[in-house]
C-alpha cells in the first residue's frame, strides 16, 4: 500500500490540517455571503471532491473565498439566492471554456497593481461589514456606506450591552488568532482560525451570552439546484456583468494564488490552462447545486504545502472530511457564535489589504501604487465589478502612455540650420508635446527634422509633422528637410 502511495503519509496529515483551516473559513464565508452556512462547506466539498482530482495545479486547495464574499453578497440582494447557482453554473462554462481556448496564461497579463487594489477594496468593504455582524447590527448594503456609517453603528453598540457582550467575542476571535501565531509550532498544528471559534464558542456557552449563533438547516434541505425561474433571470441584462465579474475575478484570484503556490514549494509547476479547467468544472458543480462559488485559496493551499502535503491526495480527502462533517455533524454549527465568525473574516479582510506593496510601490512605481488606491478606492465607493473595470482601464491607458515614449532633442549649433532629432515611439498622445516643441522654433531659420531615430511613428502624428513642416516653410525659408525613419527589414523565418 505504501509503496503504491509513498506520501499517504504526509498527505493524510496534511489533509487534516487543511479540513480544519477549511472548515471555520466556509462556514464563515456562507454566512458574511448572506447565504446559509451549509452552502459553503458544500463549495469546500466540490473543491476538494471536483476540483481536487483534476490536473492544474497539484497542491492549491480550493473552495469558496473571502475575496467573492462582497460580490456574493451584493449578487444574492440584487438578484435573490435562488439566481446565485445560476450566476456560478454560467461563470464555471465561462471559466471551462476560457481553458479549452487557452486562455489561461493570460491572466497573468493582468496588472498585479489591480489584482492586489481589487484584494484590498474586498478586505475594506468586508472588514466595514462584517464590524457590523460583530455587534450583531444590520450592515448597510453599499461599501461606501458601510464605511460612513460606521461611527453611529459603534454609538448604537455602546448603548447596548447584548451588542458589547457580542464585540469582545468577535475581538476576542481575532487576538486569539493574532497571538496565536506566536505560539510555539507544536501548539499552531491546530489553526488559529479554528482554536479561536472553539474558544469563543466554549466562553458563550459556559456564561451562557444571548449571542447569535449559526442558524443550521441541514445539508440537503440547503442544497436548492437553481429551476426554471433561476433561470429565467438570464433575461435580465444586468445579471451578465456580474456573471463575468465572478468569471474574471474568480479565475485571476485562482491563477494568481497559483503563482504563490508554485514559488512555496519544489514539486510540479502550475499548468495554468488545466487549473482554470478545473476551477470551471468545480464551479459548474457549485452553481447546479446552488452554492457558493469557489477560487483556490491562498491559506488553505499554504497550510497544505507547509503541512507537509506531497500530491493532490492530500486536498482530496480534506473534501472527504468535510463531507463527514457536513453530514454527521452539522448541528454542532449551531454553536458557533456569529460574532466569532466575522472575527475570523475582519482577519482575513485585513490579510488582503497589501500595506507592504503599496509602501514599496509608492517608493518605485508611483503609478502603480496610484493604480492599487484608485481600484481599491472604486471597489468601496461604486461596486466590484466597476471598481475592477476603473483599474484596467488606468493600468491600460498608463501602459499605452509609457509605450508612447518619445524624446526630442534641439540641436542649435548658432550658424546654420538648426536639427531637431526624434526618437522613441511618435503617437497621438505625445502630440501636444511634440508640436509645442517644434512650433517654439525660430521661424527665420532652416530646420532639419530627423525622424531616424524613430520605432514606430503613427498616422496622426505624421500628418501633424508634415502640417507643421508645411507652415514653417510657408514663411520664406528654406523648406524643412525631413529625414525619413529607417524601414523595418522584413526576417525570414
Amino acid at each position: 500500500m505504501m509503496t503504491k502511495f509513498p506520501h499517504l503519509r504526509q498527505d493524510f496529515a496534511a489533509s487534516l490540517v487543511v479540513f480544519l483551516v477549511a472548515l471555520p473559513l466556509c462556514v464563515g464565508v456562507a454566512v458574511a455571503s448572506g447565504v446559509p452556512a451549509e452552502l459553503g462547506l458544500v463549495t469546500g466539498i466540490v473543491g476538494g471532491l471536483v476540483t481536487g482530482f483534476m490536473r492544474g495545479s497539484s497542491l492549491q486547495v480550493s473552495g469558496p473565498a473571502a475575496g467573492l464574499t462582497v460580490l456574493v453578497f451584493e449578487a444574492v440582494n440584487e438578484f435573490g439566492l435562488p439566481a446565485l447557482g445560476v450566476i456560478v453554473l454560467s461563470a464555471g462554462v465561462l471559466q471551462l471554456a476560457m481553458g479549452a481556448l487557452k486562455l489561461g496564461r493570460w491572466f497573468r497579463a493582468i496588472s498585479v497593481s489591480v489584482v492586489e487594489g481589487m484584494l484590498a477594496g474586498i478586505g475594506l468593504v468586508l472588514i466595514a461589514g462584517q464590524l457590523y455582524s460583530a455587534a450583531g447590527l444590520k450592515a448597510p448594503t453599499s461599501g461606501i456606506d458601510k464605511i460612513l456609517g460606521l461611527p453611529g453603528a459603534a454609538l448604537d453598540a455602546l448603548g447596548s450591552t447584548t451588542a458589547l457582550a457580542s464585540l469582545a467575542v468577535g475581538a476576542g476571535t481575532v487576538a486569539v488568532m493574532v497571538l496565536w501565531k506566536k505560539l510555539p509550532k507544536k501548539a499552531q498544528t491546530v489553526p488559529g482560525a479554528l482554536a479561536a471559534v472553539l474558544l469563543a464558542t466554549l466562553v458563550t456557552q459556559v456564561f451562557g451570552l444571548s449571542i447569535a449563533t449559526v442558524e443550521v438547516n441541514g445539508l440537503l434541505a440547503s442544497i436548492q439546484p437553481p429551476g426554471t425561474e433561476a433561470f429565467g433571470e438570464l433575461a435580465n441584462p444586468a445579471i451578465f456583468g456580474t456573471i463575468l465579474a465572478f468569471t474574471l475575478i474568480a479565475s485571476a484570484e485562482s491563477l494568481f494564488s497559483a503563482a504563490a503556490v508554485d514559488r512555496l514549494h519544489d514539486g510540479p509547476r502550475t499548468e495554468y490552462d488545466k487549473e482554470l479547467m478545473a476551477q470551471g468544472a468545480g464551479n459548474a458543480v457549485c452553481g447546479a447545486l446552488g452554492a457558493l462559488p469557489m477560487t483556490a485559496v491562498i491559506v488553505r493551499s499554504s497550510a497544505n504545502v507547509q503541512a507537509g502535503a506531497k500530491t493532490k491526495a492530500s486536498r482530496i480527502m480534506h473534501g472527504v472530511w468535510l463531507l463527514l462533517f457536513a453530514a454527521l455533524l452539522p448541528s454542532t454549527l449551531a454553536l458557533i457564535p456569529l460574532p466569532a465568525l466575522a472575527g475570523i473574516l475582519v482577519h482575513a479582510g485585513f490579510k488582503l489589504i497589501p500595506f507592504r506593496e503599496i509602501v514599496s510601490l509608492w517608493r518605485g512605481h508611483r503609478g502603480e501604487a496610484l493604480i492599487l488606491v484608485v481600484t481599491a478606492v472604486s471597489i468601496v465607493a461604486v461596486n466590484m465589478f466597476e471598481g475592477v473595470l476603473i483599474g484596467l482601464a488606468l493600468s491600460v491607458a498608463k501602459t499605452a502612455w509609457e509605450a508612447s515614449h518619445l524624446k526630442l532633442e534641439i540641436v542649435d549649433k548658432g550658424a546654420g540650420p538648426i536639427q531637431a532629432h526624434l526618437s522613441g515611439n511618435a503617437t497621438f498622445l505625445r502630440l501636444p508635446k511634440i508640436l509645442d516643441s517644434l512650433e517654439s522654433l525660430p521661424q527665420d531659420r532652416p530646420v532639419e527634422l530627423d525622424l531616424s531615430g524613430l520605432h514606430h511613428l503613427d498616422h496622426a502624428c505624421r500628418t501633424a509633422l508634415e502640417n507643421w513642416a508645411a507652415r514653417h516653410s510657408a514663411v520664406g525659408t528654406e523648406p524643412v528637410r525631413v529625414t525619413e525613419p529607417e524601414p523595418v527589414k522584413a526576417t525570414t523565418p
